[in-house]
């Protein structure tokens, strides 16, 4: 009984602050997929010499693109499996403007200018801005 009541204390301390972050858990897992792909565009690049276009898109590191600039050096099975969605459902989006990269996600508001998560930021945000 006594552990009971124990387990029942520590779940009333612990739960709230668990269920208080699903947010912060977002934020975490946006940063950790915006790193993964940008980790898989410069394999693409190192074999290829070159980025993928816009056009191309984040595809291309899924499927051979047939568009140019067509990699000549492309890996037989990809750079990666399959390309992640973001914590709000939308996909990664992603531009070359002459090998500056962005990779991002709009947000938990889903459209642009609503707070954009990107390579360009994602280190900037401290902690308490999460919460």
């Amino acid at each position: 009984m006594v552990a009971v009541v124990i387990l029942g204390i520590l779940a009333a301390i612990v739960v709230p602050k668990i269920m208080s972050r699903p947010e912060q858990a977002r934020m975490v897992k946006v940063k950790q997929d915006i790193l993964s792909i940008q980790s898989a565009l410069d394999l693409y690049k190192l074999d290829n010499g070159f980025y993928p276009s816009t056009d191309q898109g984040l595809e291309a590191l899924t499927v051979k693109p047939t568009t140019p600039p067509v990699p000549r050096n492309w890996k037989s099975d990809g750079y990666v499996q399959d390309i992640p969605i973001d914590p709000w459902g939308e996909q990664y989006q992603y531009i070359n403007d002459n090998e500056k990269l962005k990779i991002f996600s709009y947000g938990p508001k889903g459209k642009e200018g609503g707070g954009e998560i990107g390579n360009w930021n994602i280190n900037s945000e401290s902690e308490s801005d999460i919460s």
